[in-house]
């Protein structure tokens, strides 16, 4: 793959990184990872943590991490699945909703004004990413 599409995404990488580490959280409370993980819950709350693991991508054990912290400052909530004693499930709390959308929101904006400002074709991109993602919960669909 020489055609120049390595060096792009190189750079998009590099560029989404040092955003993400200098943006994330201008407090310095959060990790990267850890509003990452408040958008997840977000998006498909409550969730069990193997859920959470899955639209992460990251190991159970690595959001179980990441959870402890977020529950001790009260951004989420964890408890027993009432279908499942040895099942926990997450939600996030009004002070978790509110911390996602005062940092992981602007956060998502910084980062599409950057890739914009790099030449990269972010709208092209998003389309693609949205096509993706319907085509695969089509397939999850039919396999059930």
């Amino acid at each position: 793959m020489d055609d120049g599409l390595s060096d792009l995404l190189h750079r998009v990488v590099s560029l989404l990184g040092d955003l993400a580490r200098r943006d994330a959280d201008p407090d310095g409370d959060l990790t990267y990872s850890q509003i990452r993980l408040l958008g997840a819950l977000e998006d498909v709350e409550p969730a069990t943590q193997h859920r959470l693991a899955q639209a992460l991508g990251v190991s159970d054990p690595a959001v179980s991490r990441a959870l402890r912290p977020l529950e001790e400052s009260g951004l989420v909530r964890v408890t027993r699945d009432p279908q499942h004693a040895r099942r926990r499930l997450v939600e996030l709390t009004a002070t978790g909703r509110e911390t996602y959308h005062s940092n992981g929101k602007p956060l998502a904006e910084t980062l599409r004004r950057g890739l914009r400002e790099q030449d990269f074709p972010y709208d092209r991109y998003l389309a693609d990413t949205l096509r993706l993602a319907e085509i695969l919960e089509t397939a999850r669909a039919a396999r059930r």
